[in-house]
């Protein structure tokens, strides 16, 4: 028992230092805003809005959403960070402090997905579904039309229920990938589902692999033809 409450202490010593770091100058708070607006303008641009109050309207739902989303991530790793540096002290319960981890995670999870469910809700009642399909791609840097893409170019002889499954997956991807709290977590979501893709397609009888060492090859050739002309 002595051991549990010097293991809680720990972690609540260490969650209130991280959060403290946390803690943002009004400042900072400011030059936040002006970021995520200005990563919300570029999305809403691409989106042929002319009705300037329909447009900050769109804007405004995009800056509640990354707010959200990172005060979200934010938590969690500070929440995290403070188990993980718990950890390190002696006599500490690392089982334990795996499972509170997955506890959290849980959580985030569910938080994540209640906030996608509003956040595509209050989408859906600006935008068709196209210009959502938009504002998708944009939040995630357009990954999912650059890999399928390649996939067509990878695989010319792709059956179309093949090219269907790709493209279903690629969606599933960026999905999760919108929900991500850093540029690097969207392209493993995409990455994660690559995988799947590809051993799909070793499935069917394809060998990767040599599919990607050709392809390079005709990259490489193209490049080369084009530089020539």
């Amino acid at each position: 028992m002595k051991k549990f409450f010097l293991t809680i202490g720990l972690i609540l010593s260490s969650l209130l230092f991280v959060y403290a770091q946390k803690i943002q100058t009004p400042e900072e708070q400011a030059n936040y805003t002006n970021v995520i607006t200005k990563r919300a303008d570029k999305i809403v641009d691409v989106l042929g809005i002319k009705d300037s109050v329909k447009y900050g309207r769109v804007r405004d739902v995009l800056v509640n959403q990354y707010r959200k989303l990172s005060n979200i991530h934010d938590t969690r790793d500070a929440e995290v960070a403070a188990i993980n540096n718990a950890k390190k002290q002696p006599g500490a319960d690392k089982a334990a402090e795996n499972a509170e981890i997955a506890v959290i995670d849980t959580n985030v999870a569910q938080q994540l997905h209640q906030l996608h469910e509003t956040y595509i809700s209050r989408l859906s009642k600006e935008l068709s579904p196209e210009q959502i399909d938009k504002v998708k791609d944009e939040m995630t840097y357009k990954v999912l039309e650059v890999t399928y893409n390649g996939y067509l170019d990878e695989l010319p002889n792709l059956t179309d229920e093949q090219k269907k499954k790709i493209k279903n997956w690629l969606i599933e991807a960026r999905e999760h990938a919108i929900d991500a709290g850093s540029s690097k977590e969207k392209h493993e979501w995409f990455g994660k589902y690559k995988g799947r893709i590809n051993n799909y397609l070793s499935a069917q009888g394809y060998d990767m692999k040599k599919a990607g060492e050709e392809w390079q090859k005709r990259i490489k050739e193209r490049a080369e033809q084009k530089q020539q002309k």
